[in-house]
């Protein structure tokens, strides 16, 4: 007979004694339990003692946690957490260097976990740390010169201390003084520190950042680029991550005045060169981390672009007007005509006549073609960096098209504005970096004009296809689409440098996208005829069951889920997979992201999937209503799905991807009976389905299949030739 289900078995030690095997009640109070196995090992005053999980976490058990126990875990009897709390308050002051080091360490383990941290807290353990970090290291001062490494040790434990204890998210960090925060910039502006505790610096720097605007504006006026860039240059590369959080923080909540003028300061201490050099260069390959960093720093570059993008041309502005004046004047090398050169309609016709030449939409007032937006002005600024920059490229392309019919001329300022308009999209100006994207293209870091130089490359490129494609006006909207194509294959390789992508482009002909859009379409290709589409729909339910099998053995293999917190860097783990009966749900925190498959005896909680009611998507997701900062971040909305179960509990996803998403959610739908309908889903049908029809058709390659089946002959007049085996 199976034991009742609010009864575990588990093992608890004790130091000094061996180890008791008990039965645990799950029904009773936790403080008669711990009472219990005090009286066991004759010890009083029960309520000074707790019981922790004795694993690398050492995570206390509380009334909350206590359903993670689980048949066979390991427990260990220990001071509560108010008096460990108590005690290493006491002894992390003490006057011997050797027991504060000591204490500092074990104070950093022991705040990972909650239920202690809230404790620390409540006997003002923050505001401790803090008065450490401000006066104590002066007191130790003339030590650092003859104890460095303990000096470092001392000041990294009380700094990852502060860390773990303020990820909690107990504390306000609007709380701390400016004391506090120079002495923490004093540690990063330092050349020659502890690895340790620069590493902490800048990670409390960045949260400060992020975490509060008035901190904000302290943490900018103690803080320089310039002071920042030496650790961009050395091979420690967690030291650049963090190094680059704190810039792309500073960079996001700068006011939207202040960006440019931080970009202006960006560019003269030469960090695009400096982190291509030492980061992207670098023989030390780049972890994903460092990956987001780069991408939400290349996000933040183009979104300095948003400005000119959104606003309009004002046709009455002279300065605006001049700069259509120069692109007449580069392209056709006019000088400008002295106001009493010639009647004013003779200037007017000649003026309509070039306008109409660069390929303007309205000839009269070209001005008006930029009141458009997106793309605005920063269309304009594109034409004149590329007719200033590259005015061979430029002059050519505008003759070229000037002495084409005038149903084949590719029109210069049309394209420029619908090019521009495009690259936004592509590279989606405007838009706050994601929380999960590791998306960054070394190309753009190679130069310090790279958008105008993708521009430039790409306008030459379109006039290019525009050729090959023999376009005529009428197919402007057909040439835009297959340069899209030719630009977002070119990217998704990721080249190193503008002049590899330029390259990459030059293989993607017109005639080559024609070849690859028709393999493609060979690929999926969907034979109209009646009984090819009678064989797909006998065919459909068995490649569904395929997909579904497939969906249910990823979720028998399990995902590793971020728990994404305040601190990017700081995310915790959990892994959640499917038993093999697909009966039961296994989920758990781990440390880390694991390597491989996490076995179910090391899940610690479970799920029965009878137990579940509905799977629920995107913003109606109960987490997503409660993170503020994760609602407003639409790719996270995309990836985030909720198993509702029992009446009101929920347990809670945010895919790494868009494929585990897909994979998850068809594969809970799938144990449920419902249908799955994610892309993937539709995606995977399609090729399996389009590979069975063509295996299955291959020995009628070449032949006509009737639209209908041929007619059923009549019956002979005898069956005589029928041959009898028997």
């Amino acid at each position: 007979m199976p034991p009742p289900a609010d009864i575990v078995k588990v093992a608890i030690e004790w130091p000094g004694a061996f180890p008791k095997l008990m039965e645990i009640d799950q029904k009773k109070p936790l403080s008669a339990i711990i009472k219990e196995v005090c009286e066991g090992w004759s010890l009083g005053s029960h309520e000074t003692y707790a019981l922790q999980i004795a694993d690398a976490t050492n995570f206390y058990i509380t009334e909350k946690n206590r359903n993670d126990i689980k048949n066979g875990s390991i427990l260990r009897l220990t001071t509560s957490p108010y008096q460990t709390a108590l005690q290493l308050h006491e002894r992390i002051q003490s006057s011997s260097m050797d027991a504060k080091l000591e204490s500092l360490k074990d104070l950093a383990n022991a705040s990972r976990d909650i239920t202690f941290a809230q404790e620390f807290i409540n006997l003002d353990g923050i505001s401790l740390l803090t008065q450490m970090v401000e006066s104590g290291t002066e007191r130790y001062q003339k030590l650092q010169k003859i104890m460095k490494p303990c000096f470092g040790d001392l000041l990294s434990f009380t700094l990852t201390a502060f860390v773990e204890l303020m990820d909690h998210g107990i504390v306000s960090w609007d709380t701390f003084s400016v004391a506090f925060i120079k002495k923490i910039a004093s540690f990063v502006n330092k050349t020659a520190m502890d690895t340790a505790v620069l590493q902490r610096s800048l990670a409390i720097l960045e949260s400060m950042v992020l975490n509060s605007q008035d901190l904000y504006h302290k943490v900018a006026q103690e803080i320089t680029i310039g002071q920042l860039i030496p650790h961009l240059q050395g091979t420690d590369q967690d030291i650049q991550t963090y190094t680059i959080a704190v810039i792309n923080a500073l960079f996001l909540k700068a006011p939207e005045e202040k960006r440019q003028e931080m970009a202006h300061i960006l560019a003269q201490k030469q960090l695009r060169s400096i982190i291509l050099t030492n980061v992207i260069r670098s023989p030390t390959p780049i972890n994903d981390e460092m990956a987001h960093q780069l991408y939400v720093l290349q996000v933040l570059n183009f979104n300095l672009l948003e400005d000119r993008m959104m606003t309009k041309m004002d046709p009455q502005d002279q300065a605006q007007r001049d700069i259509i004046f120069e692109l007449r004047r580069i392209a056709f090398d006019v000088e400008s005509e002295p106001n009493n050169g010639g009647s004013i309609e003779k200037r007017k016709s000649m003026y309509t006549r070039d306008y109409k030449k660069l390929g303007f939409i309205n000839h009269v007032n070209p001005a008006v073609d930029f009141t458009q937006i997106p793309p605005g002005m920063l269309a304009l600024d594109n034409m004149l960096y590329f007719a200033k920059h590259h005015q061979d490229a430029y002059i050519r392309i505008v003759l070229e098209n000037s002495s084409r019919e005038d149903k084949h001329e590719c029109p210069f300022g049309r394209s420029s504005i619908e090019l521009t308009k495009m690259l936004c999209e592509i590279l989606k100006v405007g838009e706050l970096p994601s929380e999960n994207c590791h998306d960054f293209h070394p190309m753009f870091f190679t130069h310090d004009r790279s958008f105008e130089e993708f521009f430039c490359i790409c306008i030459q490129l379109l006039n290019k296809t525009w050729k090959e494609m023999r376009a005529t006006s009428e197919d402007f909207n057909k040439v835009m689409q297959v340069v899209r194509e030719q630009i977002m294959r070119a990217l998704s390789v990721k080249p190193n440098s503008l002049d590899q992508f330029k390259s990459r482009l030059q293989n993607l002909s017109y005639t080559e996208i024609l070849k690859i859009r028709q393999s493609e379409r060979m690929n999926q290709e969907d034979f109209q005829s009646r009984p090819i589409l009678e064989l797909r729909e006998k065919i459909q339910p068995e490649i569904m069951e395929l997909i579904k099998q497939q969906r249910l053995n990823r979720l028998c293999e399990g995902t590793c889920f971020r728990k994404i917190s305040s601190r990017r860097r700081q995310d915790k783990f959990w892994y959640c997979r499917l038993s093999p009966n697909h009966k039961v749900l296994h989920y758990g925190d781990l440390e880390e992201s694991p390597q491989g498959e996490v076995p179910h005896d090391s899940l610690q909680d479970k799920l029965p999937v009878a137990d579940i009611k509905a799977v629920i998507t995107g913003k109606d997701c109960p987490h997503m209503k409660e993170k503020g900062a994760l609602k407003q971040n639409k790719e996270v909305l995309e990836l985030a799905f909720s198993v509702l179960y029992e009446s009101d509990e929920y347990l809670n996803f945010i895919a790494p991807d868009k494929h585990e998403y897909c994979v998850w959610t068809d594969g809970l739908n799938a144990l449920l009976g419902k249908e799955m309908t994610s892309d993937y889903t539709k995606t995977d049908m399609d090729t399996l389905l389009s590979m069975e029809m063509k295996l299955r058709l291959l020995d009628l390659e070449n032949i006509q299949i009737p639209e209908a089946p041929p007619p059923i002959p009549k019956e002979p007049s005898n069956y005589d030739f029928v041959y009898d085996c028997n």
